[in-house]
């Protein structure tokens, strides 16, 4: 990503701005521009939703998060637009509208979270379990009273 951004804002590198691919420019873009969309229907699909936001400015992107086992909608979803100003606009025209018989929220995206893990998402072992020999033992009923 760092790389990418030196690239754009090199002033030597690239003369001619209409050279480079619209999604270099989304990669560096803020994801102000990033909407999404819950208490979707599990009716609704990519291209209904696309379809819905296109009112508002160039949609890039409409994505509908789907169950990876049922292979059904998890009812909400992401749409990234073409500017922060048209991303705005559909924020707070759609906002708690009606879609296939749901109301929709729609707020700015947040960053994914950091996975849980600290290599990628794979957990990390720590080494075997402690013996029950390495711990202090104590023995309450064969104790001594003093």
């Amino acid at each position: 990503m760092a790389a990418l951004r030196k690239i754009v804002n090199s002033s030597t590198a690239i003369t001619n701005p209409s050279l480079i691919p619209a999604a270099l420019f989304i990669s560096c873009r803020a994801i102000a521009s990033k909407l999404f969309v819950g208490g979707l229907s599990f009716a609704t699909s990519d291209g209904g939703l696309s379809e819905t936001f296109s009112q508002y400015g160039q949609v890039i992107e409409a994505k509908v998060v789907m169950d990876k086992v049922s292979d059904r909608s998890k009812g909400f979803g992401f749409v990234t637009f073409a500017s922060e100003e048209e991303a705005k606009k559909a924020l707070t025209e759609l906002n708690g509208q009606t879609i296939n018989g749901r109301v929709i929220f729609v707020d700015y995206a947040k960053p994914k979270a950091k996975a849980r893990f600290d290599s990628g998402g794979i957990p990390v072992a720590r080494g075997p379990p402690e013996q029950l020999s390495d711990r202090v033992k104590v023995d309450f009923f064969n104790q001594e009273d003093k």
